[in-house]
């Protein structure tokens, strides 16, 4: 039988390890993703954030990230962050949008001249209101990337008037601005979550889909589509968020790293982020038969589509979408 003062040494040794064992597990934090890992924000995450959150902690906060998918589909990673299970997730903002109606205030169609002016709304007192009424909801925001100009695909005929969008079935975002949009130009609006989209397309259970031409190359959409247009419908953006408990839990100099090294991959997936656009543009002509719609055409979808400001009014406020669109005209 072990004596006392042995049986103490071993507990009190087996308490330090426990003990060192959670620090290691506090050490190290997850950050999950939907996009493939080609697209420019799961290159910056790897690249980018991984070292510098390394360089800031002296490699003492370690990063565990999971792109394309790999803990799930965007909902299910907002819904994992908002729990509690997840730290951080990066994602398209409409999977927010019904949890924070306010991100509609930044989704109306054909709203930003350009992504320069885009930024200059999310970077001001807009985004930062926003990002009040997501820690409201238990949401640190950590940044704003670019998802980009979305534009149509489908497989049924080339999309040159609002008349070739009558009656086609159109997988959108989970975010009512953009469902209304699309009814508004006639079309069969469907939401569905990013993981059932190239299945749904290859089985013809949708007509097309919209979305950034990065997307549509890293995603594959040009093996189940064959028309594509330069619609340019809604310009989107990428949220970084963190469960907001969660991250104010850890240590103040573990918070202050996460935000300077996430800063500086912002930086960085933004300044990629035409370049990528271009790219993956040049690659899908070669691919599908394009169509570029005409400044007519994109403003007659602009007018078709007026009366979705006054819904978003009411769900976003009126006051913030009215700061919105004041914003956007000194970028006019």
């Amino acid at each position: 039988m072990p004596s006392p003062l042995k049986a103490l040494a071993a507990g009190l040794a087996a308490a330090l390890a426990f003990a060192h064992a959670g620090a290691q597990a506090q050490d190290k934090i997850r950050l999950a993703g939907n996009f493939e890992t080609a697209h420019s924000s799961s290159v910056a995450m790897e690249q980018v954030f991984k070292a510098e959150l390394a360089k800031l902690t002296r490699n003492q906060l370690q990063v565990d990230i999971f792109p394309a998918m790999q803990l799930g589909g965007a909902k299910e990673n907002v819904d994992a962050v908002r729990a509690g299970s997840l730290l951080m997730t990066w994602v398209g903002a409409a999977y927010l949008s019904r949890i924070i109606p306010e991100l509609e205030a930044v989704s109306l169609p054909f709203l930003f001249p350009s992504r320069e002016a885009a930024f200059r709304v999310m970077d001001g007192n807009v985004g930062k209101l926003i990002d009040q009424k997501m820690a409201d909801k238990n949401f640190t925001v950590l940044g704003w990337m670019e998802l980009g100009s979305r534009n149509i695909t489908n497989n049924k005929k080339p999309i040159r008037s609002i008349e070739d969008l009558k009656g086609l079935k159109i997988r959108l975002q989970p975010n009512e601005t953009h469902l209304a949009t699309f009814r508004a130009l006639g079309a069969n609006a469907v939401a569905m979550d990013v993981k059932e989209l190239y299945s749904a397309l290859e089985q013809k259970v949708l007509d097309g889909q919209e979305n950034p031409f990065p997307i549509i190359r890293a995603a594959r959409y040009m093996e189940v589509q064959k028309y594509l247009s330069n619609s340019g419908h809604f310009f989107d953006f990428i949220v970084i968020v963190a469960n907001k408990k969660s991250f104010e839990g850890l240590k103040p100099d573990y918070q202050k790293a996460i935000r300077e090294a996430m800063a500086a991959t912002v930086a960085a997936q933004r300044a990629s982020a035409a370049k990528a656009d271009a790219d993956a543009l040049e690659e899908l002509k070669k691919r599908m038969e394009y169509t570029e719609l005409s400044p007519q055409v994109r403003e007659a979808m602009r007018k078709a589509t007026a009366g979705v400001i006054d819904d978003v009014k009411k769900r976003a406020g009126a006051a913030l979408v009215d700061s919105v669109l004041a914003e956007v005209a000194k970028s006019r």
